[in-house]
């Protein structure tokens, strides 16, 4: 599904400083990979390169046994938009939209016909327990509320892999659960790919496989389970 080939990234500032020293690493389809590791350690770059919003400065990023490390910057953003789905840890919502609008608004720029846009996102957050909240503006509701709108958006272009960047950073532990539980049940019942980036040790139960990093190179990797 993906296959990550001796991943390097070096960011040139006054000197230079390389985030990635070298990453190999694969993720098979349907699987919750969770990489953890310090502030620092290179996780955020990763995650940023293998969802196309960062380029690598050498190696390779495979996805179905595509390339995708070497598309022009007019292909990755239409590789993003059809293919990859990104839950972030601020919810990227956009605040003069309610639930649903913000959910649909991927489906719309993509030319879909309003009927099966609204369908789709409805369904959504109908699974994301949020079948109520559909005409709520983003103000209306809780943090946790607002990071499942963000969980169903990610869903509506139906992606290959779902990227999420520390997602439950500004939760409280309740919340957090339920999120969690949220994508962990995503994986099981619609086989969804997910690749996630956290510090918080507790979230990594609810993956598959935890890929460890630090100083910018894979310590190592634990099955769980």
């Amino acid at each position: 599904m993906i296959k990550v080939i001796d991943l390097k990234k070096t960011y040139e500032v006054r000197v230079p400083v390389q985030a990635l020293k070298g990453v190999s690493f694969q993720v098979e389809r349907g699987e919750f990979v969770a990489i953890v590791g310090p502030s620092g350690a290179g996780k955020s770059t990763l995650l940023h390169l293998l969802a196309l919003l960062d380029s690598p400065t050498s190696g390779k990023i495979e996805i179905d046994g595509s390339d995708i490390s070497t598309l022009s910057s007019h292909q990755k953003t239409a590789f993003r938009l059809k293919e990859l789905g990104y839950v972030f840890q601020e919810y990227a919502l956009l605040p003069e939209l309610n639930a649903l609008e913000n959910v649909y608004l991927p489906l719309m720029l993509l030319g879909t016909a309003r009927k099966e846009y609204v369908k789709t996102a409805t369904g959504l957050l109908q699974t994301v327990g949020l079948g109520q909240r559909l005409h709520h503006l983003v103000h209306e509701l809780s943090g946790g509320e607002q990071q499942r709108v963000a969980v169903a958006r990610s869903l509506v272009n139906k992606p290959k892999v779902l990227f999420a960047d520390e997602p439950c950073a500004n939760l409280d532990t309740e919340n957090k659960g339920i999120v969690m539980s949220l994508l962990r049940r995503l994986c099981n019942e619609l086989n969804q790919t997910i690749v996630m980036v956290t510090h918080e040790m507790e979230e990594r139960e609810y993956a598959d496989r935890v890929v460890w990093i630090k100083d910018g190179i894979i310590e190592r990797e634990e099955k769980i389970g």
